[in-house]
């Protein structure tokens, strides 16, 4: 039996997200205190009193999942993964929770991310959308068509789990391949309330920027290999880890070719450890054999 931590991603965010932690746990206010100054603000009091709009900020959103993951993965206490994966963002809480990162190596990366993809969304007006019933290779298709017939940018983002896929891209490059997803038979296409094309060529700005950061941080031998998004396989190369962090900025996200892999290599039990039940509702449409379960 092989036990797997998986860590969602930006959206599973709510107002009060670790008020709790704070005020039963010691070692949990320790960590959010420390947060607390290397941010150069009090995050802490965002995530417990701020509203859902306050949250939604990328600036805000990230580094306040990444923490909560991050505490909610601790609280375990014991409990070591044999491997690990994280939905967009939470790769780099999977790399903390797999001793490849410090937590402040974490948090600052996280942090830069947040603020890099921030820019990129304000230099290229952006949005992406929820594909529901229709096959992968479809939408593939259909993008690819999109954006060599229109000149536009729009791909495939998010592979959540089969049936239901996001893409990303130009506002007009999204709008057009709505059109034609809903006519070849999706049951939904709808654009999301998001500030840009994450996972698209758009976000090449920013990975300048994260690509930086990264090669100047130290990253440690992995305990266990994490799935990582790009290449949907378990990595423990400290180099190849560096390099598909960078390339997750404008790669898509293969949640369910990297879920399917760990099965594959023997997974029959996740844990979700950060805020919400998202990535326990996907693994369940991935596969319905294997044992699901939150820290939350």
């Amino acid at each position: 039996m092989k036990n797997a931590f998986v860590f969602p991603g930006q959206g599973a965010q709510f107002p009060g997200m670790g008020k709790t932690y704070y005020e039963t746990n010691s070692f949990a206010k320790r960590i959010f205190e420390q947060a607390n100054e290397l941010l150069g603000f009090r995050i802490s009091d965002v995530m417990f009193n701020g509203s859902e709009e306050d949250l939604k900020q990328t600036k805000i959103t990230q580094p306040a999942i990444f923490l909560h993951s991050i505490i909610a993965f601790k609280s375990v206490g014991a409990t070591r993964p044999d491997m690990v994966a994280g939905h967009s963002l939470g790769e780099f809480s999977a790399l903390v929770a797999n001793g490849t990162l410090s937590f402040e190596s974490g948090l600052q990366l996280v942090s830069l991310r947040a603020q890099a993809m921030q820019k990129a969304c304000e230099m290229n007006p952006s949005t992406m959308a929820a594909v529901i019933g229709l096959a992968d290779e479809k939408v593939e298709e259909i993008c690819a068509q999109v954006s060599k017939e229109s000149g536009e940018v729009v791909v495939p983002a998010n592979y959540n789990c089969p049936g239901q896929l996001v893409i990303s891209g130009s506002i007009k490059g999204v709008e057009i391949a709505c059109e034609q997803l809903r006519a070849a038979g999706a049951k939904r296409a709808l654009i999301l309330p998001v500030g840009g094309a994450f996972h698209s060529p758009l976000m090449e700005p920013a990975k300048k920027e994260l690509q930086e950061a990264i090669e100047a941080t130290t990253f440690h031998a992995p305990a266990c290999p994490v799935y990582q998004n790009v290449v949907a396989k378990g990595v423990v190369g400290r180099d190849e880890i560096k390099q598909n962090l960078i390339d997750q900025l404008t790669g898509a996200v293969r949640w369910t070719q990297c879920i399917q892999a760990m099965i594959s290599d023997g997974a029959d039990k996740f844990t979700e450890a950060g805020p919400g039940k998202v990535l326990q509702g996907l693994i369940n449409k991935i596969d319905k054999s294997v044992q699901t379960e939150g820290v939350q």
